[in-house]
């Protein structure tokens, strides 16, 4: 297991961005979500349909409340990379425009 419990065949390591020496840009707190493993996979693909890869950090439960219960009951805390967090921001707090 690597830096930030990536592993190789883990497919965001791939797409993580890397510093100029090669080491993966340190991950940065984006966003609490509450709820449902939904409304996770909303935000998460959310963000991930526009090139942000995004880490999922277990509130105090852990994994394990995740696993026994189907949901993370404190929530969960998206991590994104640190150069990517004012992209992740402006995609979230966006307006909608309906085409006519």
């Amino acid at each position: 297991m690597g830096l930030w419990g990536f592993r190789k065949h883990d497919r965001i390591s791939e797409r993580w961005p890397k510093k100029e020496n090669g080491e993966p840009v340190p991950p940065v707190f984006f966003q609490h979500v509450s709820g449902t493993s939904l409304d996770v996979e909303m935000a998460v693909n959310l963000l991930e349909a526009y090139g942000i890869p995004v880490l999922k950090k277990y509130s105090n439960d852990g994994e394990f409340g995740e696993l026994m219960v189907g949901f993370a009951g404190a929530g969960i805390d998206l991590m994104v990379p640190e150069t990517m967090l004012e992209d992740a921001q402006n995609i979230v707090s966006a307006d909608v425009v309906e085409e006519e």
